[in-house]
């Protein structure tokens, strides 16, 4: 279905995308339209679009060689009181106790008091990984009649290990990229091929290879529904080339969608919003609760603001893991209309309680909505039952219902409450 139309309300810049800067990642190609991304290094300002800004490096134009990185030091294991032995006592000194949150932490009794995040950092370290891209360009010389030349851009990012060496990280930071090595956390390096892209969610799913499974260190996904605003959130990324940076705080809001991050018009959002430090090279990074499980991908940052950072929802992307996996891109479903959020004056007009909702703007004239009878200046209510709270809302459900699947649709017309069967259509998706 066509992507809700809302206004930008703030300046929010992309940090760059392609194979150097974009959000917390560092990957960006110059003239990049705007992306949604916050963790890009100091190449991201090839594409700053207002103040919102992509987590990951920019690329830098420069010789073929992959810029060195130190070794990453291995990951210490937990140090537990082994007890008397030999008659010598035992060290006396306390265990810390890690942080608590309402969902829970890992290692810590029930109400214990937040002490410190080490546990959860050692066990996820392994399974956080830096990326680095390359991309060469042809440059045309300024006058004279000497040949093009090639230069190379490079970027860096942020990513983590789900299952089977496939890594999770965002779409901008490999989006252009011809070349892309993966440095796991004990500085070895492995190349790594593009198994699936979604630009309208920012999600790009990668597979390490030449690195066996003892190598690799798959991390959870946790479950991003049941997050709530106010819980402690961890993230880790290598922001500016600082491989393994961890910082904290909190999950700030939850649902900020297009109105919220003026992004790519075409995408699909539902941000968490975190006050964790988040820099550019974090693009891609995992936003962690307090069970060392994954909540969201750090995605993007007001870059006019302080502690106004931006992530994926781990469940949405879970969602279309599948389609990545099996097609290389996503596949999806088709409404065929053009929706905006409900204000108070729609509600008013329509007699309705609240500005639940998607408004009807526009509608293709051979698209299932008009097939089912749904006209322009229709207030969507529901969709297959589920209350629909904004446009954004109602574009995800329906281009994940699932092509050939019959909707149920509440609206409302001129007052009055109408349910209509719609069949979904593919959506015809544009090249990018």
């Amino acid at each position: 279905m066509f992507t809700p139309r809302v206004r930008t309300s703030a300046p929010l810049r992309a940090l760059g995308k392609g194979p150097v800067a974009p959000s917390p990642s560092a990957n960006t190609a110059p003239g990049a339209r705007p992306v949604r991304f916050a963790l890009t290094v100091p190449l991201c300002a090839l594409f700053a679009l207002g103040s919102l800004g992509g987590c990951c490096t920019r690329p830098r134009a420069e010789g073929l060689q992959a810029p060195g990185t130190a070794a990453l030091p291995q990951p210490q294991g937990d140090v537990t009181n082994a007890g008397p032995e030999a008659g010598v006592a035992a060290p006396t000194t306390p265990t810390p106790q890690p942080l608590v949150a309402n969902q829970g932490i890992l290692g810590a009794p029930p109400g214990a008091v937040p002490m410190s995040l080490a546990p959860i950092v050692r066990r996820v370290r392994g399974s956080v990984v830096s990326i680095f891209t390359a991309q060469v360009e042809m440059v045309m010389p300024q006058w004279g009649f000497a040949d093009p030349s090639e230069r190379v851009r490079r970027g860096a990012g942020t990513g983590f290990i789900i299952e089977n060496n496939e890594i999770l990280t965002n779409n901008h930071v490999v989006e252009h990229a011809q070349h892309i090595e993966v440095q796991l956390d004990n500085g070895h390096r492995y190349p790594a091929q593009i198994v699936g892209r979604d630009p309208r969610t920012d999600v790009a799913l990668l597979r390490l290879t030449g690195a066996t499974g003892a190598q690799t260190q798959p991390i959870t996904l946790g479950d991003s529904d049941v997050a709530e605003v106010g819980d402690w959130v961890v993230a880790m990324g290598t922001p500016y080339g600082l491989s393994q940076t961890v910082t904290t705080g909190i999950i700030s809001a939850k649902g900020r969608t297009g109105r919220d991050v003026p992004l790519d018009p075409a995408g699909y959002y539902s941000f968490i919003q975190t006050d964790a430090s988040i820099n550019p090279g974090n693009s891609g990074g995992p936003l962690l609760n307090l069970r060392g499980e994954v909540v969201g991908i750090n995605t993007a940052i007001n870059r006019e603001a302080q502690g106004i950072g931006f992530a994926i929802p781990i469940n949405m992307v879970r969602t279309i893991l599948p389609s990545l996996r099996q097609h290389g891109r996503v596949i999806r479903s088709y409404l065929g209309i053009s929706i905006n959020d409900v204000d108070e004056s729609v509600a008013q007009a329509q007699h309705l309680p609240d500005t639940d909702g998607a408004l009807v703007m526009d509608i293709d004239p051979q698209g299932p909505a008009a097939l089912g009878g749904m006209q322009p200046g229709d207030v969507i209510r529901t969709f297959d039952g589920t209350v629909i709270h904004n446009a954004g809302e109602l574009s995800w459900q329906a281009s994940n219902a699932g092509i050939g699947h019959q909707a149920t649709v509440l609206v409302r017309r001129a007052g009055q409450e109408l349910t209509l069967s719609l069949v979904l259509i593919a959506m015809r998706e544009p090249t990018r």
